[in-house]
């Protein structure tokens, strides 16, 4: 009989409490210490729109559950017949747990009739699933005596209504207040945790003011569309004066015919010294003269314009009522969000609570959470040499919001801080170095010039080679500027690599730099060299490779079983190819005796234990293999794309190894996600090295 799904269920006494931000974090907690881990939603928000809440966090899931499935009752059944309403709650909550290990409970949100009561039966709701509750206060407007008494009267609720009290999370406090609160909310007797108001999770996007104001998209980059608009202002006094107040993230409403108002707007937006705009918003029904509106489109602006036939009153009051939602797609809100539960909330002390029992398995998500997690834990300063590439900028501002890693991006500091800003990228914390005017050029071009002498190199050559941002960021790790580089994204790879070959070379003991996907299968991770970087290696070369991947394997949590792949198992085969990979495992077994190695041998004798069995039934490594070392090239980069593309492989990497300090190259198709967890493998490769 299956262990029954360990759940949660997050409930709060009032509206706008911020349960998303809390539910969301707890969501990433449990996938990294839980295969399987659904949400439920016992009463929907709406019964006329997407529940977007319950929508964020199927996004985030791991459990193969609809968004159907995941739906308790509405509230009309709720008010019409309670206790069938609950009962039928409990009925879909186990259909949901049957499918789960782990399942995150999100209580109602008070958007409809609100009553004192409501409190009252997510807690019946809580009892029935048998769900210890977190308890979500809003601290906004609050002293922390008034925390403390609402803390007290929930618990009071909960207890008659016979749920379980856990932990408990005030939300949107006083950033100068948190120590204090946390403090006070200790005497209630359940971990307790404090999360600062941060205005960013609040903040409206230009796509949600566009509904808002009902309008159109006049002009403008469609993509900024999903930036926070930070302050609205009402552009009613001449343009200077409107220049002098605009900040950081502002939408200016003004209606088209103020000519001079809109053309200093959208110049200011491009200009240095003044602050990155979230847009402007015509007001009014008025369209810009024709001569204004040629001019406008002649500049180009990426800054979002929209139109409304709103009144100046009415657009401001539209404007400022608009609330932004962390929802799906709002991926600087979800960091930020999943950032405060990281940095606030002991993961540990909650999940304790819960007695989930620890899984033999490890899925793409807890792999990657371990990653990021593990990189945070000695923060370590990367370079990434493509700060003109959008999805580098993007990845930073994730990186930097999470603290997993030091960042310095190269490129021209203004044009590369002003496109962060208009992406809603926040670059604060990251050092912007231009190589063509940075301090470092010119001991950079000496050393390398040092360095390549005996190639012919001079130091002319060597100030303009300087210049190119791979050769330069490497130059900053082997100087020890930097831990490590990632880069790739919009280059070749041997533009990434070949300055690591000049300049930073091979580990002591290593002749061969080659690599390895990290395999994320749904329930292990495995480790295929080389896919990307040797073509056809020699007996010598594989057995660097083996080895090499062995000890990188490790530093990632996997314990190294070496199968050394052919087209033949055992003795069964003779040949060339065979021959090379019978040689290589030799020189593995001799170089390293404390490997477990086995080769050649068959990928399904490798990976499956009853083909094993008949084949090598005496071998510690076949049927139980981690690290696949593929012949050549040809063999193992269409392996891993098939695996990737066919079985649903989350394929981490290349994962560069074999030099004495890590880069780490990215394909030109990189998504986001990808560069993320890229620095973070890069940053782990540098705590190994340091230790």
């Amino acid at each position: 009989m299956a262990e029954p799904a360990s759940s949660i269920y997050i409930a709060s006494p009032e509206g706008d409490t911020g349960k998303s931000t809390i539910a969301l974090g707890v969501l990433q907690m449990l996938c990294a210490s839980a295969a399987r881990v659904g949400v439920f939603r016992p009463i929907a928000r709406s019964t006329t729109e997407t529940d977007y809440i319950l929508e964020l966090l199927i996004d985030h899931t791991t459990a193969d559950l609809t968004y159907e499935q995941s739906l308790g009752v509405t509230y009309e059944e709720v008010h019409a017949d309670p206790d069938a309403a609950l009962g039928d709650i409990v009925s879909r909550y186990h259909d949901v747990a049957s499918q789960c290990d782990a399942v995150v409970i999100v209580g109602s949100d008070y958007t409809d009739v609100g009553s004192p009561s409501e409190l009252g039966f997510n807690a019946r709701i809580a009892a029935n699933l048998g769900a210890p509750v977190l308890l979500s206060l809003r601290g906004s407007e609050r002293s922390t005596e008034e925390i403390v008494q609402l803390g007290q009267l929930c618990q009071s609720e909960l207890k008659a209504n016979h749920a379980h009290l856990v932990a408990i999370v005030a939300n949107r406090c006083d950033p100068e207040k948190l120590d204090d609160i946390t403090a006070a909310l200790q005497p209630l007797g359940v971990p307790a945790w404090s999360l600062p108001e941060i205005p960013l999770l609040i903040a409206p996007t230009m796509a949600e003011l566009l509904d808002a104001v009902d309008g159109q998209l006049y002009s403008g980059d469609a993509e900024l569309m999903q930036r926070e608009a930070l302050r609205v202002m009402v552009g009613g006094m001449t343009a200077e004066h409107i220049l002098e107040r605009l900040t950081e993230g502002v939408v200016v409403i003004a209606p088209a015919d103020r000519s001079d108002v809109l053309l200093a707007l959208v110049n200011a937006h491009e200009a240095e010294g003044f602050p990155s705009l979230a847009g402007i918003i015509m007001n009014g029904g008025i369209e810009p003269h024709p001569a204004i509106a040629r001019l406008v489109a002649g500049l180009g602006p990426r800054l979002p314009i929209l139109t409304t036939d709103l009144g100046t009153f009415d657009t401001a009051s539209a404007a400022a009522k608009a609330r932004g939602r962390v929802a799906v797609g709002s991926q600087r809100k979800v960091d930020t969000a999943l950032s405060l539960m990281e940095q606030r909330v002991d993961a540990r002390a909650l999940l304790d609570s819960l007695e989930l029992s620890i899984p033999s398995i490890t899925t793409p998500q807890m792999f990657e959470y371990q990653l990021i997690q593990r990189a945070r834990a000695d923060r370590k300063h990367i370079v990434l040499p493509e700060g003109g590439d959008d999805r580098i900028l993007r990845a930073a501002g994730r990186l930097l919001q999470r603290q997993v890693a030091q960042l310095t991006i190269l490129g021209e500091e203004g044009p590369i801080r002003r496109r962060a800003a208009e992406l809603g990228v926040d670059l604060d914390d990251a050092q912007v170095l231009d190589p063509r005017a940075s301090d470092h050029a010119e001991e950079f071009a000496a050393e390398y010039a040092e360095l390549r002498k005996h190639k012919g190199m001079t130091i002319e050559r060597a100030r303009e080679i300087m210049t190119d941002i791979s050769y330069f960021g490497t130059m900053m790790v082997h100087k020890g500027i930097a831990d490590g580089m990632v880069s790739g994204a919009a280059h070749t790879t041997a533009h990434t690599i070949r300055p690591s070959f000049e300049i930073i070379k091979t580990a002591a003991g290593v002749n061969t730099v080659s690599s390895i996907f990290l395999m994320c299968l749904s329930d292990r991770v495995l480790a295929y060299g080389d896919c990307a970087i040797v073509p056809d290696p020699s007996a010598e070369q594989l057995a660097d490779i083996a080895i090499s991947s062995a000890q990188t394997s490790a530093q990632f949590g996997i314990d190294p079983r070496i199968a050394m792949l052919s087209y033949s198992t055992g003795d069964s085969g003779t040949g060339a190819d065979v021959d090379k990979v019978r040689e290589a495992t030799q020189l593995v077994r001799d170089r390293s005796p404390e490997l477990l190695v086995e080769g050649p041998i068959q990928y399904d004798a490798a990976v499956e234990p009853t083909v094993a069995k008949s084949k090598l039934p005496d071998s510690k490594v076949a049927g139980r293999a981690t690290v696949f070392i593929f012949p050549d090239l040809n063999t193992g980069n269409n392996t891993y794309k098939a695996v990737q593309r066919s079985a649903g492989a989350v394929a981490v990497g290349p994962v560069l190894q074999g030099l004495a300090k890590p880069v780490n190259d990215l394909s030109r198709g990189a998504l986001v996600e990808d560069i993320v967890n890229t620095v973070a493998i890069t940053a782990i490769q540098a705590q190994g090295l340091s230790e």
